[in-house]
């Protein structure tokens, strides 16, 4: 009996030794597997009594929310402000905070501070997220994130404070600064405001701290290093930064200004009719800059032309750029996409920009994200047809599938914008959600690569030409 019992508990410990080697050996599974933790304590705490102000809060309620403020997507099925207490929203607040930051870099801080030295796995996770492979410290790595992380969102909170003051007590307004500056640099999109930011649209002030904000959050951390590692070349700065950053500043800057002019015209009767004619300017570029990313609103949504609403899905499938806090396929894998069309309808072979050659590498990539992307979206978009309108006709379900496809695609690039259809949404269509905003934080390819076993093959067929067009 006692040899049995020792053969079971030396294979028990080879098994666990095994899983635990599949799961560290890959920083993909170390990612997956941190964001689920940080889910499951999240969902935990948001079920206790001391979380909720009215209503004890379900768990496929208490999933939903506490996914969305880890993968800073900012989609709501209850009123933040209102449903949860202080307490609940500070769990909420740190959610976003940690998940914002990536689990990984959290974890390693703490491993640093302790004085221990962090896993490979943890390594590779933040060099890849962070510096594209590139070496440094990464003791130097982390407080350069962590430094700036505070700053931003400290900086943020003291101006949107002094605008919130005169209206608000003092603890709360310093609560609810506190709580937005965290929420839109870490492109969360969470509002202690039942209407968003609707209130403070004609508000520049306001409007400009946000959009600062998000697009300092949403723009990579890759790229906000270097602009202070070259802030001392003011006159040649552009052009002694790296094609990276340069590509993401230039595809953020077309974006935020190709879609704000676009909302701007096509809502210029309908959601911006009853505003001034700079007001109208203001909540166009507010709009375009976190339909990318962020998710707060100054315009309703849900009033919005079909149009219109199409633009915002197409922002929101691009979202942010690599390395930041916000979603979707980022800034870099559609500009590289769109280089490659623009070279070859130019005849050349090679996606050429700023006097720099694109690898292939590179490319392939972005055409792996945008097809697996896409099938996600399409994926998505199927299952919630099936469970919201199940047999329904069409003709009795007009509208219906513009505004789960803009829900889907908001899920799925972390944005929180939303038609107003997600407190209504079926159990299952609450937890396919979930599933997208998952999946949409972490990275189709990282899911994928996670998933599949690496095989290394030595070998290739012999290549033979197809009809393409």
């Amino acid at each position: 009996m006692a040899r049995y019992t020792h053969i079971t508990t030396s294979w028990s410990k080879d098994l666990l030794f095994r899983f635990s080697r599949s799961i560290l050996q890959s920083p993909a599974r170390v990612s997956i597997l941190g964001f689920a933790s940080l889910i499951t304590v999240g969902t935990a705490l948001l079920m206790l009594p001391e979380a909720s102000a009215g209503k004890h809060l379900g768990f496929v309620n208490a999933l939903f929310t506490a996914t969305s403020a880890s993968c800073v997507t900012g989609l709501v099925v209850v009123d933040t402000g209102k449903a949860f207490s202080i307490f609940g929203q500070g769990v909420v607040l740190l959610l976003i905070q940690v998940g914002g930051l990536g689990i990984m870099t959290m974890s390693t801080l703490f491993l640093l501070m302790a004085g221990k030295r962090p896993s490979m796995a943890g390594r590779i996770v933040i060099k890849d997220t962070l510096t594209r492979g590139e070496e440094r410290s990464m003791l130097s790595l982390l407080r350069d994130v962590l430094l700036f992380t505070l700053f931003m969102e400290g900086m943020g909170a003291v101006l949107i404070f002094l605008r919130l003051l005169p209206g608000l007590p003092f603890p709360k307004a310093l609560y609810a600064a506190i709580f937005h500056s965290v929420s839109a640099f870490c492109n969360a999109g969470f509002s202690l405001f039942t209407d968003s930011f609707i209130t403070y649209r004609g508000d520049w002030f306001m409007n400009l701290i946000l959009m600062c904000l998000i697009i300092c959050g949403g723009i990579g951390f890759l790229v906000l290093s270097e602009l202070k590692r070259q802030g001392h070349f003011k006159r040649r700065m552009w052009s002694r930064l790296s094609l990276h950053s340069k590509i993401v500043i230039s595809t953020t800057g077309a974006l935020i200004i190709s879609g704000a002019f676009l909302i701007l015209f096509m809502e210029w009767h309908n959601t911006l009719s009853a505003l001034s004619l700079q007001d109208r300017f203001l909540a166009s570029f507010f709009q375009s800059v976190t339909a990318r990313t962020a998710g707060f609103n100054t315009l309703a949504v849900g009033g919005m032309a079909n149009e219109t609403l199409f633009v915002l899905i197409l922002l929101m499938f691009v979202g942010a750029s690599p390395g930041s806090c916000g979603g979707g396929i980022k800034t870099t894998t559609f500009a590289s996409l769109v280089i490659l069309g623009i070279s070859r309808l130019r005849g050349r072979e090679h996606p050429e920009l700023f006097h720099r050659t694109i690898s292939e590498g590179s490319v392939s990539r972005a055409i792996g994200i945008v097809m697996i992307s896409t099938l996600v979206v399409i994926m998505g978009t199927m299952a919630l047809l099936m469970t919201e309108l199940g047999q329904i006709p069409h003709a009795a379900s007009r509208g219906k599938f513009l505004e789960l496809l803009f829900e889907v695609v908001s899920a799925f690039g972390t944005v929180g914008l939303s038609t107003g259809i997600t407190q209504g949404l079926t159990t299952a269509g609450k937890l396919i959600i979930t599933c997208i905003m998952f999946v949409g934080r972490l990275g189709p390819l990282v899911i994928a690569i996670a998933v599949t076993r690496r095989v290394t093959v030595r070998y290739h067929y012999a290549e033979e030409s197809i009809m393409i067009g």
